[in-house]
């Protein structure tokens, strides 16, 4: 109206300024004749279809039988709008391989549409998943136009007259043949109506919905009635119906053939129980059934008019007789299980903000007197000369009297942990120390009964956690399983408590830290393994060091009496890293001067280098291993040895990038990148000395050849006397100015490796690692730990997962895997994603745990059944994958057999409990009132009555009269307890009307 205004007024304006310029001439016609939104609206809906294609004949090639079910269903979404109105439009369509020879472009002439003849077609009946439109009117392709979100629902009749007009004016205009429905009423009610237009002919789509069953329409014979008085076939007589029945029937009760597993006593310490409260062992399982319910339908496919009777007097419809059985389950929704609960819990310890202390409470017991004192001025001490004995003043021996005052003030009571459990622990984690102390047994094997050939032993480097049955595992499935049972989080820094001081101790009394692999720090693994590794690495160079300190105190004075120092000797003391002076022995040195002691001074060198300073000379060789073949120098002929070298130091994944990030912070000014050359030659430098003390006489060129050989280029050449011999060279890259290997040889000094400052000093690494490890509170170990938690979970999934044989468990787990691979290895991964994955986890062991709770329910794995328990797994296995499962042999095969018997089952415990209160409801669905010929109807008493009906109706008769087409005719009618449902689709032969 508005716009209308607008025009009128410029109209008047130009006819005003053509009266008062009668010289112009202007001629301006103005259209009045406006869209109207509603034809706007037809306009889009046709717009649409045509985008889509959907124009012209539809008829493809006939329907398979199941297609409906295992077929691919594609949706296209569009928005359109009536005035301010939003809708959505939508077509649902089956994917299917159309013959090259059958295109839409040569339609036959008068064909039916495509949906028309599905409406007879019997392949595709009950399909168990669908959209409801397909399940009522037995369709391939359709277009559905309902209310955009938040619009209110289409409910008053001129509203629905409107549409339905819309829709019947843009079929005739587009001529698509494709049916188009409208959702109308409220969308919990799924209410449809809709048209179908072809040549000739037109299918309406009329749906009826009620809460109660009508009493006379509750048997067949009533549905028959509204059939055929709808369809009003004018014939005599009228041609026969084709009838398909379905009832289900839902058992709740399981009776005996109950989900297996009990609930886990939480009471119980170490009791082993449903779950494994047992260290070590992850709990798994769900806590309930998760199998809720059995739907059994029962189906009459088949069937004519006259052949079957059902009134409200008799039925001949008995489950038991009904020639097609299928059978799905209801799941629980999120059943409690055990793992996921498990791995829930910890990851929950991964967002707390406390430290060990706040969460501990501070030690309020203070010492008295004497003992605050002796503590207090401990380090003071250390100072004065007194003759106080050093080592009894060490930090070993002041953390161990600590650790006894704590433990005396600490009431019982007042411990997360009791000592049963800690002992527990304890003894899971250090297995060593019970079996004749620590550092003396066999070393636990690190991959536990994993075979390193196998697919789950590279696990831990995927995961980026832990070798399985290494250390640092079972601290973390003991951490995760004291939060769990034992104190929570409490009981978690306590026990981290205890494992540092275990570690400590280790370090302290040089015993080896077993369930830890050997060797440098491995970068595969979680941090928190690579730190126990270092501490393993500092405790085997300290162990290392102090065997060849011990053996030199012995025999240094007969070997000195033989021949001074032999090459064999040197040789020990090389490989312990460092000397010791000769002037003491070992056991007069203290813990705390040995963890500090570097190199000998410059005054005993002199002592040990003896009256004629030999060694300081350097004319000796000194540290030598063994020959290199039969190379030897290049400016004597004296045999090149290879020396005895320190050992790299090894590095965790966070010294490495603290490293790179001083290497980086240096810069690429030219003092910078001879800064971060001489850091990194420090090895280099280290292996010179070694040389030079091992190779007197030697040059750079000696050095190369056994260090770096490609770096020493040969050649054959021709001498003075036209001989060939062969002359080497270093490389180019060698001779470039200012190389740092010519700059380190010539600062090299020729010092044996005993005698050189440790590249690795393990005393200042054990401190950091054990510093790390003392600060970690439970958030960080949890962040720490959980890459081997699910390690673990996904470990016991798999084991399980073996057991039972499923095989859509085994490729979720498989996804699983290379999902928590992706995230773990990110070096701060996403909670969110985590807690999606944990999601998984619980996922999988869901299905495993419906798999068993089916097994238990047929008796398969009890031997019940004799030869038919591979024909019940496949059947329980189906379960699991399909959404409905035809039962072979119906009720006579050894499936239905056992579902016979749960129901047969479930009526009994219902006749002795209370029959009247449990039956009534189900008579009251469907109608009966509770009379004693009810019994009859609905077929065997061994069964409830069914709790939901469906009845599809079928006959093909000429509308609207006797001369007219003979055009298909369905009803689909659904009867349940607070449902009753028709939805028919009628056709008509519009040539003439």
């Amino acid at each position: 109206m508005h716009r209308w205004g607008e025009e009128k007024t410029q109209t008047v304006e130009s006819m005003m300024a053509a009266d008062s310029d009668p010289e112009s001439e202007v001629f301006e016609i103005t259209d009045f004749t406006t869209a109207s939104e509603w034809e706007r609206f037809i306009s889009r809906v046709e717009e649409t279809l045509n985008d889509w294609k959907l124009i012209g004949s539809s008829v493809g090639r006939p329907q398979e039988k199941g297609e409906y079910t295992s077929g691919t269903w594609d949706e296209k979404t569009q928005e359109i709008n009536f005035a301010d109105f939003r809708f959505t439009i939508t077509h649902h369509h089956l994917k299917q391989e159309v013959p090259e020879n059958t295109g839409k472009g040569e339609p036959e002439e008068d064909a039916i549409p495509q949906a028309i003849q599905d409406l007879l077609c019997m392949n595709n009946d009950f399909p168990p998943r669908a959209h409801c439109l397909v399940r009522w009117y037995g369709m391939r392709e359709f277009v559905i136009i309902s209310p955009g979100t938040n619009c209110e629902a289409i409910i008053s009749e001129s509203k629905c007259n409107l549409l339905f007009s819309s829709i019947s004016i843009a079929l005739a205009n587009t001529g698509c043949q494709v049916p188009v429905f409208v959702q109308i009423q409220q969308k919990w009610r799924r209410m449809y109506a809709g048209e179908c237009q072809g040549p000739g002919v037109r299918t309406d789509f009329e749906m009826v919905h009620l809460r109660k069953v009508p009493g006379q329409y509750r048997h067949l014979s009533g549905l028959l009635d509204i059939f055929k008085s709808k369809i009003g076939c004018p014939l005599t007589p009228q041609p026969p119906v084709n009838i398909a029945i379905r009832f289900t029937y839902v058992l709740q009760d399981w009776q005996q053939y109950s989900w297996p597993q009990q609930p886990p006593d939480f009471d119980a310490l170490l009791g082993g129980e449903v779950g494994g409260v047992e260290f070590g062992k992850l709990p798994f399982g769900a806590c309930e059934d998760p199998i809720s319910e059995l739907h059994l339908a029962t189906t009459w496919p088949h069937l004519t008019e006259g052949i079957v009777v059902d009134n409200d007097v008799y039925s001949d419809l008995d489950p038991l007789q009904a020639p097609h059985w299928s059978v799905r389950v209801r799941k629980a929704d999120n059943p409690q299980c055990l793992l996921g609960d498990f791995l829930t819990e910890f990851f929950r310890v991964c967002c707390r903000k406390e430290s060990s202390e706040e969460i501990l409470g501070r030690n309020a017991v203070e010492e008295e007197g004497k003992e605050n004192a002796d503590i207090s001025q401990a380090l003071s001490k250390l100072t004065e000369p007194s003759a106080v004995p050093i080592p009894k003043l060490s930090v070993s021996n002041m953390v161990h009297s600590a650790r006894k005052r704590i433990r005396r003030h600490r009431r019982p009571e007042e411990s997360p942990l009791n000592n049963d459990v800690l002992n527990s622990v304890l003894q899971y984690l250090f297995p060593d120390a019970a079996e004749g102390g620590a550092g003396r047994a066999a070393p636990v094997n690190p991959n536990g009964g994993v075979d390193k050939d196998s697919e789950d032993y590279s696990l831990f480097s995927q995961l980026k956690s832990a070798p399985a049955d290494s250390l640092t595992y079972r601290l973390a499935l003991c951490l995760c399983m004291v939060n769990f049972y034992h104190g929570g989080v409490r009981g978690m820094a306590h026990l981290w408590q205890e494992f540092v001081l275990e570690m400590r101790y280790r370090w302290e009394n040089s015993h080896m830290v077993h369930g830890l692999a050997s060797g440098v720090p491995d970068l595969r693994c979680c941090l928190l393994h690579q730190k126990l590794q270092m501490l393993n690495c500092c405790i085997e160079r300290k162990r290392a060091r102090d065997d060849g300190r011990k053996a030199s105190g012995t025999e240094v004075a007969r070997e000195r009496k033989i021949s001074g120092y032999d090459e064999g000797q040197q040789g020990a003391e090389g490989a312990a890293g460092v000397g010791l002076s000769q002037g003491k022995s070992w056991d007069s040195w203290s813990d705390s001067e040995d963890e500090f002691f570097e190199c000998l001074s410059d005054t005993e060198e002199l002592k040990e280098a003896g009256p004629d300073g030999e060694r300081g000379s350097g004319t000796k060789p000194e540290g030598r291993l063994h020959p290199h073949g039969e190379m030897t120098l290049l400016r004597s002929q004296e045999p090149l040895y290879i020396p005895i070298t320190q050992e790299p130091a090894p590095m965790t994944e966070d010294l490495l990038e603290e490293q790179s990030e001083v290497l980086a912070k240096l810069g690429t000014s030219a003092e910078g990148a001879h800064l971060r050359a001489r850091m990194q030659s420090a090895c280099l430098l280290s292996d010179m000395e070694s040389f030079k003390a091992a190779n007197p006489g030697c040059v750079l060129e000696d050095f190369v050849r056994w260090y770096s050989p490609r770096d020493y280029v040969e050649e054959e050449v021709l001498d003075e006397r036209g001989e060939a011999v062969v002359r080497g060279d270093l490389s180019a890259r060698m001779k470039i100015p200012g190389n740092m290997w010519v700059e380190a040889w010539e600062t090299a000094k020729p010092i044996p490796v005993r005698r050189q400052r440790r590249l690795f000093d393990d005393t200042k690494e054990a401190e950091k690692v054990l510093h790390y490890l003392a600060v970690q509170n439970p958030a960080d170990l949890s962040r720490h730990l959980l890459p081997c938690m699910l390690h673990a979970a996904i470990l016991k999934l798999k084991e399980e997962e073996a057991a039972e044989d499923i095989p859509s468990v085994r490729r979720a787990t498989q996804q699983l895997l290379v999902n928590a691979g992706k995230l773990l290895r990110h070096p701060s991964p996403d909670y969110k994603k985590m807690e999606d994955l944990i999601n998984q986890v619980m996922e999988v062991e869901t299905v495993i745990a419906r798999a068993r709770s089916l097994k238990a329910k047929f008796g398969i794995d009890a031997g019940e059944n004799g030869g038919d328990v591979e024909e019940l797994k496949r059947f329980a296995s189906a379960l699991l994958e399909e959404p409905e499962v035809s039962v072979v042999g119906a009720g006579r095969g050894p499936a239905g057999t056992i579902i016979h018997q749960l129901f047969v089952n479930a009526q009994k415990l219902a006749d002795s409990t209370d029959e009247t209160a449990l039956s009534a409801p189900m008579d009251d669905d469907l109608g009966r009132g509770g009379r004693p010929e009810d019994s009859k109807h609905g077929g065997s008493s061994d069964f409830p009555p069914p709790a939901g009906k469906e009845i599809l109706l079928r006959t093909c008769v000429p509308r609207p009269a006797p001369y007219s087409k003979e055009l298909p005719q369905r009803m689909f009618c659904v009867l349940m307890r607070d449902d009753f449902r028709l939805a028919g689709a009628f056709s008509s032969d519009t040539s003439f009307f």
